[in-house]
């Protein structure tokens, strides 16, 4: 089946604080693998990115089979990726000033920071009310050109701050929603503190802290390829020229070793109130939820004292107030699955929910996937 790709400019008019009502542009990537047909036919579907790894990086690794988007795309679906501003190639404002790199985070900018510094912008750069207004733009281009009434939505990690309430608030326009490793305070606040927040608007990666934070969570032998943390910061710098001239000097290379940046954001909103209201959550939207055994970014091990940073993925699962709802441990898999070896059963298990929105021929339960893929209930 043929794929057809096409990079999209999204018309938004901004409400990130600081660049509230300026007109940009999100970016978008669409891989269509739609059969010939009506338009009532054609099945889309909407990935979005967590806090860290931009869309290309997360959903269109161009490496072996690791392709999410396109594996979707070749099953007949005609699939959407956007970048949130401060991510990827959609607009990063403020973030191109190394004084507006988080004050723990100096040493991997270029040159490398100490001392006083001044911020140009001395605030935190986006949060949930601005990712859900880009998200319903987003949707709302998906249904009007494609000439669809409902998007099914894929997210991963943060972008279930995004996605989850939306779908709440728009039940009508989403279809199902499918959340890998999703974030989840239990206890998260309800409400929107004053905007803008103080702070700083940059994070940065580095390779070290990628390799050492997914390290963290392989314990299986077979877990993940050899070469693959290189493989995903290679993505990171493709899509990052400013980031990639940061960080120290490599001495045999004579070249910086790169930062991968990202937006420093507010969240609210969402939480066990959230999750239950109105039974739309396992109601009329059903939801997948996806884990890996061995999470512990959305798992907080031990638990926080600070219900902001509290997170739980079983407790999703248990304040979703519908029926329609499925929990699924992978075995052998961390925070990173769609980089592991997982990565085909994730990809087989996302078709399958978007075709039929079971698991395991059930639409309620919590089941554990193997490593080949087999799910069984669990008891």
């Amino acid at each position: 089946m043929a794929i057809t790709m096409t990079d999209h400019s999204v018309p938004h008019t901004s409400t990130v604080p600081a660049t509230a009502g300026q007109k940009v542009e999100l970016f978008v990537r669409e891989r269509d693998g739609t059969p010939p047909g009506p338009p009532a036919d054609r099945k889309a579907v909407l990935m979005l990115h967590g806090r860290s790894i931009p869309t290309l990086t997360a959903y269109d690794l161009q490496h072996t089979s690791y392709g999410w988007a396109e594996a979707l795309a070749r099953a007949g679906y005609d699939v959407f990726m956007m970048d949130l501003q401060g991510s990827g190639l959609s607009p990063r404002p403020r973030m191109e000033d190394p004084c507006n790199v988080g004050p723990n985070e100096q040493g991997a900018v270029n040159p490398p920071l100490s001392g006083p510094r001044t911020a140009s912008y001395p605030f935190v750069l986006t949060n949930s009310q601005s990712d859900q207004d880009e998200l319903a733009t987003v949707v709302e281009f998906i249904r009007s050109t494609r000439n669809v009434s409902k998007v099914a939505f894929i997210g991963w990690s943060a972008a279930a701050f995004a996605m989850g309430p939306y779908a709440v608030k728009n039940p009508g326009k989403v279809e199902s929603l499918f959340l890998l490793a999703p974030i989840f305070p239990p206890l998260g606040p309800p409400n929107p503190p004053t905007l803008p927040v103080p702070g700083f608007p940059t994070h940065v990666l580095t390779l070290k802290g990628l390799d050492q934070a997914w390290t963290n969570e392989v314990h299986c032998a077979d877990q993940r390829e050899p070469g693959m943390v290189d493989v995903v910061w290679s993505a990171l710098m493709d899509i990052d020229p400013i980031g990639r001239t940061w960080g120290p000097v490599d001495s045999s290379t004579g070249k910086p070793v790169g930062a991968s940046r990202y937006r420093n954001f507010v969240t609210w909103g969402w939480n066990n109130t959230t999750a239950g209201q109105g039974g739309v959550l396992g109601g009329s939207v059903p939801v997948l939820i996806v884990h890996g055994e061995f999470d512990k970014t959305a798992n907080t091990t031990p638990p926080s004292s600070n219900p902001v940073l509290d997170f739980h993925v079983p407790a999703l699962y248990d304040a979703i107030a519908g029926t329609h709802k499925i929990l699924v441990t992978a075995k052998c898999a961390s925070h990173q699955m769609p980089w592991e070896v997982q990565h085909k059963n994730l990809h087989n298990l996302s078709k399958h929910w978007l075709d039929q929105a079971k698991v395991d021929g059930k639409t309620t339960g919590r089941f554990e996937m193997d490593e080949n893929g087999n799910i069984s209930p669990v008891s």
